[in-house]
């Protein structure tokens, strides 16, 4: 799933190079920088697979993780700043793909984070039932709903990001501890800054 937010970062670095894009200060290679966090995760579960780690831990992952999270932030700094200091200058096309790039990968990068989080991460709810989970899904208070053998897997954990960055709350799976009521909450907070952006220029395109 990185990976797709890693090539995203990419696409529109050569995007913005390609159209002349720039973000107040910023230029178009800021969005390969901000991607080399995530490129770097990506290489390290790659090598993993032979026995190679680059990250020897599982705090050293979340920390790298966190990293991409910050530089989502930063993207979304940079695209307030250029929505204030250039104004008009900033098309639509750009504010459009930026902010939409952005909120892909937010999606991504915090699906990954509640993946990693949940009831101590996923090896160790493989080697046993859940018991002290991070968030509660139906199947865990309704156990008849569930199929035989169920454990939330990837895809549940993107649900949960998707909806969080759309609803800017939790949907089906409620959030039981502060760790993840805050992941919750800072995603919720950025996608709600990236509606907001987009929804405001917009108005402004169509109040002229």
């Amino acid at each position: 799933m990185i990976v797709v937010a890693v090539a995203l970062l990419a696409a529109l670095a050569l995007t913005s190079r390609s159209e002349g894009w720039k973000l107040g200060a910023a230029r178009w290679w800021i969005w390969l920088v901000l991607a080399i966090p995530g490129l770097l995760l990506c290489i390290d579960v790659v090598l993993g697979a032979s026995g190679v780690r680059i990250l020897r831990s599982r705090l050293a992952g979340l920390i790298l993780v966190g990293i991409i999270v910050l530089g989502n932030v930063v993207g979304l700094a940079l695209l307030i700043d250029g929505l204030i200091t250039q104004g008009s200058e900033l098309g639509g096309g750009q504010l459009l793909l930026t902010s939409a790039t952005i909120w892909i990968a937010n999606v991504i990068v915090f699906g990954v984070i509640f993946w990693d989080l949940d009831d101590g991460g996923p090896f160790a709810r493989a080697r046993h039932k859940r018991a002290t989970p991070d968030f509660q899904f139906p199947q865990d208070e309704n156990p008849q709903l569930a199929r035989p053998g169920w454990r939330p897997h990837i895809w549940d954990y993107l649900y949960i990001s998707l909806t969080a960055g759309t609803a800017f709350s939790p949907t089906d799976a409620m959030p039981l501890t502060r760790t993840a009521k805050l992941m919750l909450s800072i995603q919720s907070t950025i996608s709600l800054l990236l509606v907001v952006l987009v929804t405001a220029r917009a108005v402004n395109v169509l109040g002229q």
